[in-house]
């Protein structure tokens, strides 16, 4: 972050090819700078963090899910997998999504 040497307000970035000008809105300083690129070697080979975890809901996967006896809208099977998602905000309650075990239609209940 800079700030204006003038009148100490906040300086709004332009960032152009090589080069990025820095200007005042209050008093029209600028100011224009040559931009370097580097290459910081401070970097870890490893890390240390956990994997990150993705569901996907291919019809392989979703053999894992919970399963509910639920009639399909559209293929009347009675059977479908189940999970929850907060789709709105905190204070609501979450979202409750089927998937139909035979055709693999998804819908959806609002709790």
């Amino acid at each position: 972050m800079d700030f204006c040497p003038k009148c100490g307000i906040l300086l709004s970035i332009r960032y152009q090819k090589d080069m990025t000008t820095v200007t005042c809105r209050r008093c029209g300083y600028s100011e224009t700078r040559k931009v370097t690129p580097t290459l910081s070697t401070d970097v870890e080979k490893e890390t240390t963090a956990e994997p990150i975890t993705v569901i996907d809901m291919t019809a392989d996967q979703i053999k894992t899910l919970p399963t509910t006896a639920m009639d399909c809208p559209k293929c009347g099977y009675g059977e479908a997998s189940w999970w929850v998602v907060q789709t709105r905000g905190a204070d609501e309650s979450p979202t409750q999504f089927f998937k139909c075990r035979r055709c693999g239609y998804v819908w959806r209940e609002y709790s």
